[in-house]
C-alpha cells in the first residue's frame, strides 16, 4: 500500500472506533519518544475504549500492513514504544479494575491500570501487587507485563511474571486468546487446535521437544541463579515447564508473554496472583560507604540476613539529589560524603524481631569493617528515603550542559556474588573511553543501572554508545548474566541478543516472534531484527536550532532549549488525582498526555530543535499544548529534573507574541493592576460597572471570562492608602517591610490591614516600602517585557533597605514568592546580586510567623486559648518555592488550636486561568476532584483557610463555605 492509500485508511479509522484516533503532528510528535535515548515519530495515536476496539486495531493493521506500538505511560527505558506505525495507548480509557477475588487472591484488570492505584484499592482487603517499580505511581500492568517489571523488592515478590495467572488479548490475525495454566492434557490439546493459536503451541512443543534445543537454551541463556534475567524470549522458563520437565510446573504462556514487549500480541485484560500486604513494623538501614566496591562486598554480607530489599544509590545520585529542589528534604539521613549507600529494609510483625534483625546486621557490618555509618529509619521517613531513591533517573537529567548520563548499560542482571568484579571491570572499560559512570539500583538481585556520562549530540560519543553496550554485553556475557534485568531488550540491547544467547537459540527467537507475528505488525524492531543501537536517536546533529531571543536569563540550564531537554522522559508527571500531588493538575483533568509536564517539554523541544517543516502550523502546536498549563509550578519542585513549564510557558508566549501580535485579553490581564490604580480614588465606579447588569455580562466578554465567574470588586480604600494613615505602634521587635502586592492592595485591602495590625499587635514595626506591583500578572501571561521593568524598578528601590533584621513579608504567595523565582531570571546583570540578596530576605507571611514562634519571638499568651480546628489548602507555590509546613505551624500556635492541611492538589483557580472562558470547566474539574469534596465535608464548626486570593475564590464559588487568609485567623486569636 502506497502512501496515499495508507493516509486515506488512516483518515478512515476515527470512524471505526468508540475511542480516540490523532494524526495531528502535535500528538504524534508527542508520542516519538519514551524515556529513552531514540525518537520516532508515529503514523498516528489511538486510544481504544474497549476490546472491540482492540479487535478492530489489529484487523485494521492487518488490512493496511501497519505496525502496532502498544503503550502505556511510556517510561520504557530501552525505546520500546517508539516506532512508526500506530501507538495503541490503552492508559486513558482501558484502566478498569474488573474483578476481584479475595479468597484466591487474584484480581483482573485492564491493561491501563497504574500500579499504585490498583494497590490502593487493594489496601483495604489486606493485599497488594507485589513488584514495585520506581515507576509505580504511573507505570501500568500493561506495561510491565511487556517489560516483565520486577522493582525494589524483587528479593521477595519476583517479577511480574511470576504473578501472572492469565493474558487475555488478539493475536496477529485478530483471533482472541487467553494465555493460561495448562496441564499436559490441555497443553496437547492446544497443540491440536486449529487456527494461529493452535500453531503457535504446535511451534513451541516442536522447540522445546528437542534435546539439543534445551541443551542449547540451558548453555547460552543467563545463569538460572539469576532471577532478573530478560534476555530476549523466555524459552529458558517454558523449558523448565511441563511437559518438557517431568517435575515441573504446569504449562502457561504467560511466563514467554512476560518480558515480550508487545511483539507478541496485543494484550486487553491481565489476571494477576497477589500477596499479603507486608509486615507493618517496617525499618530501613542506610548503610554509608567510602567505595563503591566496600558497598557491593557488604551487599553479599546483607543477603545472609535475609532482607527485604538492597537498593544502591552512588555519590553522584547523592549529590544531583541535592540539586532538586524535591529532593532536598530527602537527605535529612545522609552523614558527610558517602561514596555509596545501601539502603536494606526489613519487615516483621514485632518490634523485637525488627529491632534484632537490623541490630544483628549492623554488628555484622561493624565486624567486618563495612560502613561507617547505619542509621535506621522508621515510620514516615521510610517513604521519604525510598522517594529519593526512586528519584534516581530523574535526578540525573539536572547536570549541566550536554554530558549526560545515558541509559545504554543500565539494566544489566548478575549473580551479587559477581558484581564487585564486574563493577570493576565496567570502571576499567570506561576508564579506556575516558568516560564516567553512575552506579544504582537493585544490588540485593544482582541488578545494577549503569549510566556513562555521554553526549549524544556529538557524533563521536554517538559511536562511542554502540561501542560500550557492544563491550559491556561482552563482559556480562562472560559473567554469564543477562543485559536486560527488567528494563527490556527493545532498540537498545536487541541487537546483542544473538550474541548473548548464541546464534542456534536466536534462530528459536526468530521462530517464535515468525509463529506469533508473522507479517511483523506488533512493534516491530524490538528484541529480534533489531536495527543497529545507535539509530534513531532523540538528538539529530544537523538539525539546526531555532535562535530565539529570550527574556528570562536560562543561564542554570545553559540555554532554553537545554532547560527543555532536562525532562527524562521518566513520566513523574503521569500521576492522577488517585495518587495524589499537584503536578500536573491539566493532566489529572483531562488525562490527556500532551497536558503533562512531560508532554509540554516534548514539544517545546521539537519546536525548539526544527522537527517539522511548517513551523508556522507548530507555532500554534506549542500554544495549543501549553494553553492548558496553569503555571501552578508544581513541576519545580515535583519533578525529579526540576523541568520549569511555567518559566517555559511565559517565554514561549512571549515569544508568540511577537510573531503574532499580543491579544486583547492578555492585555487586560496584564495590566489589571493598572488599571485597578486608575480607579483606586473611585472605586466606586469600578465596582459599579462590574456590578451593573449589561456591564455585568460584557466585561466578561472583555476580558475572556466565563460569567458563571464573579469578577472580585476593588475595596473602599487601597492598602497603601491605609498606610498612609495609620498611627504606627511602638515596636518591640524588628522591622518588617510589608509588600503590598496588587491583589492586597485594590482587591483585599481588609486582609493586609489585618496582616498588618497582627504584625504590630505582635510587637513588629510595619512599613510598606515604595514598590510598584510584583509583575505577576503580566508574567502569567507572558508579557515578560513588561515584567522584566517591574522586576528591576522594584530590586533598585528594595534592595537598599531590606536586610536579615529588617525583611520583607507578603500575604500573597503568587506575588511575595516571584522575588525568590523570576526576578532572579529577570534581573539586569548588574542587578543580579542585589536580586539574590532580596530573595535571602523575602518571606511569606505564614513563614515569617512560623519562624519568629519557633525562635521564641512570639509568645502563646498573645493569642486565645479557646480551641479550635482549622483545614487549610496550601497554594502551589507555596508548595513549591516554600513549605506548608509553615501554614501548619502557624495556624497550630495558639495553645488549642488544631491545623491539618487538606490533601487538594491545586484548586484549578490559577489567577486569570479560572476565570476565562475557555479554561472555566477544566479549573472547576480540577478543583471538584479534591479540594471541593474536602470543603463541603469539612464540619461548619471547623475553620477554613487558604493563603491564595485565588483558592479562596475558587473555595466562596465551588462550595458556598468561606475561606479565611491565616492572618484573619491568627489576628482574631490575639488576646
Amino acid at each position: 500500500m502506497d502512501n496515499s492509500d495508507l493516509q486515506s485508511s488512516l483518515d478512515q479509522l476515527p470512524s471505526l472506533l468508540k475511542g480516540e484516533v490523532s494524526l495531528k503532528n502535535l500528538d504524534r510528535a508527542q508520542h516519538a519518544t519514551d524515556a529513552s535515548a531514540y525518537r520516532e515519530k508515529p503514523a498516528g495515536v489511538v486510544w481504544p475504549r474497549d476490546n472491540a476496539d482492540l479487535r478492530l486495531i489489529v484487523n485494521f493493521a492487518n488490512k493496511n500492513k501497519i505496525a502496532l506500538i502498544p503503550r502505556g505511560a511510556g517510561t520504557s527505558l530501552a525505546g520500546q514504544v517508539v516506532g512508526n506505525g500506530l501507538v495503541v495507548n490503552t492508559s486513558k480509557y482501558m484502566n478498569k479494575i474488573l474483578e476481584l477475588n479475595t479468597e484466591e487472591q487474584w484480581v483482573m484488570v485492564e491493561p491501563g491500570v497504574v500500579l499504585d492505584e490498583l494497590n490502593k484499592f487493594l489496601a483495604p482487603h489486606k493485599l497488594f501487587f507485589g513488584p514495585e517499580t520506581s515507576t509505580a505511581n504511573r507505570c501500568t500492568i500493561g506495561g510491565m507485563t511487556g517489560n516483565n517489571s520486577c522493582g525494589s523488592h524483587s528479593l521477595v515478590y519476583g517479577s511480574t511474571r511470576d504473578h501472572l495467572q492469565e493474558v487475555h488479548g488478539y493475536l496477529s490475525n485478530g483471533e482472541e486468546v487467553v494465555f493460561k495454566t495448562l496441564d499436559p492434557q490441555e497443553f496437547h490439546k492446544k497443540c491440536k487446535k486449529e487456527g494461529l493459536e493452535g500453531d503457535i503451541y504446535r511451534e513451541i512443543n516442536e522447540i522445546l521437544s528437542n534435546p539439543t534445543h534445551i541443551q542449547e537454551i540451558e548453555r547460552e541463556y543467563p545463569h538460572k541463579e539469576i532471577h532478573r534475567r530478560n534476555t530476549g524470549y523466555a524459552l529458558d522458563y517454558l523449558a523448565q515447564m511441563q511437559p518438557f520437565k517431568e517435575d515441573g510446573d504446569p504449562f502457561n504462556m504467560c511466563k514467554l508473554i512476560a518480558g515480550s514487549e508487545g511483539t507478541l500480541m496485543l494484550t486487553s485484560k491481565v489476571k494477576l496472583n497477589l500477596v499479603p500486604t507486608p509486615p507493618k513494623k517496617q525499618a530501613l538501614i542506610c548503610v554509608h560507604f567510602h567505595s563503591l566496591e566496600e558497598s557491593l562486598y557488604a551487599n553479599i554480607e546483607a543477603l545472609k540476613h535475609a532482607p527485604r530489599a538492597v537498593e544502591l544509590i552512588d555519590d553522584k545520585i547523592i549529590e544531583l539529589t541535592g540539586q532538586s529542589t524535591a529532593q532536598q528534604s530527602n537527605r535529612f539521613f545522609i552523614s558527610g560524603k558517602p561514596a555509596a549507600l545501601l539502603v536494606i529494609e526489613f519487615a516483621e510483625h514485632s518490634i523485637e524481631k525488627l529491632d534484632k534483625k537490623t541490630q544483628k546486621l549492623i554488628a555484622d557490618f561493624k565486624s567486618k569493617e563495612l560502613g561507617y555509618a547505619y542509621p535506621i529509619i522508621e515510620g514516615k521517613n521510610i517513604q521519604r528515603v525510598w522517594a529519593l531513591r526512586k528519584a534516581g533517573l530523574g535526578v540525573l537529567s539536572n547536570m549541566k550542559g550536554d554530558n549526560l548520563p545515558v541509559g545504554v548499560i543500565e539494566d544489566t542482571a548478575l549473580r551479587p556474588q559477581d558484581l564487585p568484579h564486574f563493577a570493576r571491570d565496567i570502571k576499567q572499560l570506561l576508564n579506556g573511553f575516558g568516560k564516567d559512570c553512575v552506579f544504582y539500583a537493585h544490588v540485593g538481585s544482582g541488578e545494577l543501572h549503569l549510566r556513562p556520562v555521554l553526549n549524544l549530540k556529538d557524533p563521536q560519543d554517538v559511536i562511542l554508545f554502540r561501542k560500550i553496550a557492544k563491550e559491556t554485553a561482552l563482559l556480562v556475557k562472560k559473567y554469564h548474566g543477562s543485559l536486560s534485568g527488567e528494563h527490556g531488550d527493545g532498540r537498545l540491547r536487541g541487537e546483542f541478543i544473538p550474541f548473548m544467547v548464541g546464534d542456534m537459540n536466536y534462530k528459536l527467537l526468530l521462530r517464535i516472534k515468525h509463529i506469533f507475528d508473522p507479517e511483523g505488525l506488533f512493534n516491530p524492531d524490538k528484541i529480534v531484527n533489531t536495527p543497529p543501537m545507535n539509530t534513531s536517536l532523540r538528538y539529530r546533529q544537523a538539525n539546526p536550532l531555532k535562535n530565539i531571543t529570550t527574556v528570562f536569563k536560562w543561564d542554570d540550564t545553559e540555554g532554553i532549549v537545554r532547560a527543555t531537554e532536562k525532562c527524562s522522559g521518566s513520566g513523574d508527571c503521569l500521576k492522577s488525582d488517585i495518587i495524589g500531588g499537584t503536578m500536573c493538575p491539566s493532566y489529572m483533568a483531562t488525562r490527556d498526555e500532551k497536558h503533562t509536564t512531560r508532554g509540554r517539554a516534548n514539544i517545546l523541544r521539537e519546536y525548539f530543535t526544527g522537527r517539522l517543516a511548517s513551523d508556522e502550523l507548530y507555532l500554534e502546536d506549542v500554544h495549543e499544548t501549553l494553553s492548558l498549563c496553569l503555571s501552578c509550578k508544581a513541576c519545580k519542585s515535583e519533578c525529579p529534573s526540576g523541568v520549569d513549564i511555567a518559566k517555559l510557558k511565559a517565554e514561549f508566549l512571549q515569544h508568540y507574541y511577537s510573531q503574532k501580535g499580543t491579544p486583547v485579553k492578555a492585555l487586560l490581564i496584564g495590566y489589571l493592576p493598572s488599571i485597578q490604580h486608575l480607579f483606586s480614588p473611585f472605586p466606586w465606579i469600578y465596582n459599579l460597572a462590574i456590578k451593573t447588569p449589561g456591564l455585568k455580562v460584557l466585561l466578561p466578554k472583555m476580558l475572556g471570562f466565563s460569567t458563571k465567574r464573579s469578577i472580585p470588586l476593588m475595596n473602599n480604600i487601597s492598602l497603601k492608602t491605609w498606610s498612609k494613615w495609620h498611627k504606627k505602634a511602638n515596636p518591640r521587635q524588628k522591622t518588617v517591610y510589608f509588600f503590598a502586592d496588587e491583589f492586597t492592595n485594590y482587591s483585599e485591602s481588609d486582609i493586609g490591614i489585618k496582616a498588618i495590625l497582627l504584625l504590630e499587635r505582635l510587637g513588629y514595626r510595619v512599613f510598606i516600602p515604595q514598590h510598584l506591583s510584583s509583575g505577576r500578572t503580566f508574567i502569567s501571561k507572558g508579557l515578560l517585557k513588561k515584567a522584566r521593568k517591574i522586576a528591576n524598578r522594584n530590586i533598585e528601590m528594595l534592595a537598599p533597605m531590606v536586610s536579615s533584621t529588617s525583611p520583607i513579608v507578603g500575604i500573597e504567595p503568587s506575588a511575595i514568592l516571584t522575588f525568590r523565582d523570576e526576578y532572579l531570571n529577570l534581573a539586569k546583570d548588574e542587578l543580579l546580586s542585589a536580586a539574590q540578596k532580596i530573595k535571602k530576605c523575602t518571606f511569606t507571611i505564614e513563614e515569617f510567623l512560623a519562624n519568629e514562634m519557633n525562635k521564641g519571638r512570639i509568645k502563646k499568651n498573645q493569642f486565645t486559648t479557646e480551641a479550635k480546628k482549622i483545614r487549610f489548602h496550601g497554594h502551589c507555590y507555596q508548595k513549591a518555592l516554600s513549605n506548608t509546613k509553615y501554614i501548619q505551624q502557624a495556624l497550630s500556635f495558639p495553645e488549642n488550636y488544631e491545623a491539618e492541611e487538606i490533601e487538594s492538589g491545586c484548586c484549578g483557580m490559577a489567577g486569570s486561568f479560572g476565570f476565562e472562558k475557555d479554561t472555566y470547566a477544566i479549573s472547576m474539574k480540577i478543583a471538584e476532584m479534591k479540594l471541593l469534596p474536602a470543603v463541603r465535608e469539612t464540619k461548619q464548626s471547623t475553620l477554613l483557610a487558604a493563603s491564595g486570593t485565588s483558592c479562596r475564590h475558587q473555595i466562596r464559588e465551588g462550595s458556598e463555605r468561606e475561606a479565611l487568609h491565616p492572618v484573619e485567623i491568627l489576628y482574631d486569636a490575639l488576646v
